[in-house]
């Protein structure tokens, strides 16, 4: 029997088996043996009695008798794809800041690998095809580039075609955007030219359509199948439309499933476990960040499709505030690490945009101003100053008044006049002392603060503060502060490099800083 072994998209072997097969584990074991396969796998085999769709392999008889493709999955494939999935162990162990990874090891929980800013591939990389297709494109090509003849292409190739294009895109987006869309298009038709649309033109067009039609019928499989990603979208009876819930600010982990063997049934258990452990006076930490890995999914799940009041995550998940679960929760959503991140940046950037704020003139002219002249009245951790004057004046040279996102008050006021007002924001508090009148107060206490409610205090410094502030807005699926959406779009994409797309005025700015 001649066998096409799909090991992984780019691991395909040919295997020609003399043997008379009487068994499954018979097969199992010499394709273990000559194909070095470890541990348990299961084969699907192309059946050629519903289109060569694949179907699990539960019977040897259930193989066409002379030739057949198998596809092999298993609980780890050495050669990995591009959107191939990790666990929370890829974190960076060395750092205080950065999510521990020991808890991490005994986790099922599985994570998409984060490759790009935008994690989306250019060019896009055309999966693997079953073997006819790809026989019948290569056929074409060949004709294609001889004689400029376009390939005629059958339903069902077209089908097995547009399956694999909307597997693989799901790998990286639920949702895609129409110009990523065309670019698996054109990187189609860049792949296998004989399929181009005939006539002047693109000649992806009729692929693009293709293509969105297919992956809305891929997601209402995966909807039908229980995928939260998508399941989350899924209309009630004649409820309005309203907008998606989906990752647009370059979540990875935007809505993730449950790991393999555990229900909501059984996170909860272990959510109740992290609600305890930390009333503790000495809770142990590792159990801790072991626990919220293991309960993100449900986590997820509770945040973006119910949107509760921060007072309820903060009764259900008290551990998702803590600083390092701050930076951990970030981590698990975009695969990036969030302090050495932003931190990296704000030392890169910190020299140039306090020269930038230098050069404003107008009405926030003057604000950075007075922000530049106590900058310069400095002497003592004139490092740590220069940074926090960084951040401070972001907003003002954007042109946007902070209001009560960095709020200062006096340690005389009451909290609830401290917290008044502030939906989403960073509370400084510092001493009401009138002796010192012509000089910088003393900083008593930074806080967070969501909904008027003091989610993070005694927080180092501003910086610090603001890095918890982003973290947290990711982490509870938050809006931007009002008022303040281009400062976001400066730390999301300039400091975190998380996205490539600017608005103009964000744009402005980073050209500043490139120069």
């Amino acid at each position: 029997m001649l066998l096409r072994v799909v090991i992984s998209p780019d691991n395909i072997r040919r295997l020609d088996i003399s043997e008379d097969l009487e068994s499954l584990e018979q097969l199992k074991g010499i394709l273990t043996e000559r194909l070095q396969l470890e541990g348990d796998f299961l084969i699907q085999f192309e059946d050629p009695d519903f289109g060569n769709e694949l179907c699990n392999l539960t019977d040897i008889r259930e193989l066409p008798p002379e030739r057949a493709v198998l596809k092999i999955l298993k609980s780890f494939i050495p050669t990995e794809s591009p959107a191939s999935t990790s666990t929370f162990s890829g974190l960076d162990s060395d750092s205080m800041s950065s999510p521990s990874t020991s808890a991490a090891q005994g986790s099922s929980v599985q994570l998409r690998r984060r490759e790009s800013a935008e994690n989306w591939p250019s060019p896009f990389p055309i999966p693997v095809f079953s073997f006819d297709v790809a026989l019948r494109l290569s056929n074409g090509d060949a004709l294609f580039k001889e004689s400029g003849v376009l390939l005629t292409v059958p339903r069902e190739m077209k089908m097995d075609i547009l399956d694999n294009l909307a597997q693989a895109m799901f790998s990286y987006k639920a949702y895609p955007k129409t110009q990523e869309i065309e670019s698996v298009a054109a990187a189609l038709i860049e792949k296998h030219p004989s399929l181009a649309d005939p006539g002047v033109g693109t000649g992806f067009h009729s692929w693009a359509m293709s293509i969105r039609y297919k992956l809305g019928n891929y997601r209402q499989k995966l909807r039908m199948a229980g995928c939260n990603e998508v399941r989350v979208n899924q209309r009630k009876n004649a409820e309005v439309t309203r907008c998606l819930k989906k990752a647009r600010r370059c979540e990875v982990n935007f809505l993730p499933d449950n790991p393999e063997g555990q229900t909501d049934e059984s996170q909860e258990r272990e959510r109740k476990l992290i609600q305890e452990e930390v009333l503790k006076r000495l809770p142990n930490k590792t159990l801790i960040e072991s626990k919220m890995e293991a309960t993100f999914s449900l986590r997820r799940k509770g945040i973006v499709e119910e949107e509760p009041p921060i007072a309820d995550v903060l009764e259900k998940w008290p551990a998702l505030f803590l600083e390092e679960q701050i930076y951990a929760e970030f981590f698990r959503i975009t695969q990036v690490d969030l302090k050495k991140t932003f931190l990296t940046s704000l030392d890169a950037h910190a020299s140039n945009l306090i020269k930038l704020y230098r050069t404003r003139s107008g009405t926030q002219g003057k604000d950075l101003k007075a922000l530049l002249d106590n900058l310069d009245e400095q002497t003592t951790d004139v490092l740590a100053q220069r940074k926090a004057t960084a951040l401070r004046g972001l907003p003002l040279y954007l042109r946007e008044n902070p209001g009560n996102v960095l709020k200062t008050c006096l340690d005389t006021d009451s909290e609830e006049t401290s917290v008044a007002g502030v939906q989403l924001g960073i509370v400084t508090i510092v001493e009401d002392d009138v002796g010192r009148a012509h000089s910088m107060p003393r900083t008593v206490n930074i806080a967070l603060v969501i909904e008027e409610k003091v989610v993070v205090d005694n927080i180092s410094d501003i910086s610090t503060a603001i890095v918890l502030l982003f973290g947290c807005i990711y982490n509870l699926n938050l809006d931007y502060p009002k008022g303040l959406k281009y400062t976001f779009e400066a730390l999301q994409k300039i400091f975190m490099n998380l996205g490539t797309e600017c608005s103009a005025r964000v744009q402005a700015l980073k050209n500043n800083l490139l120069k």
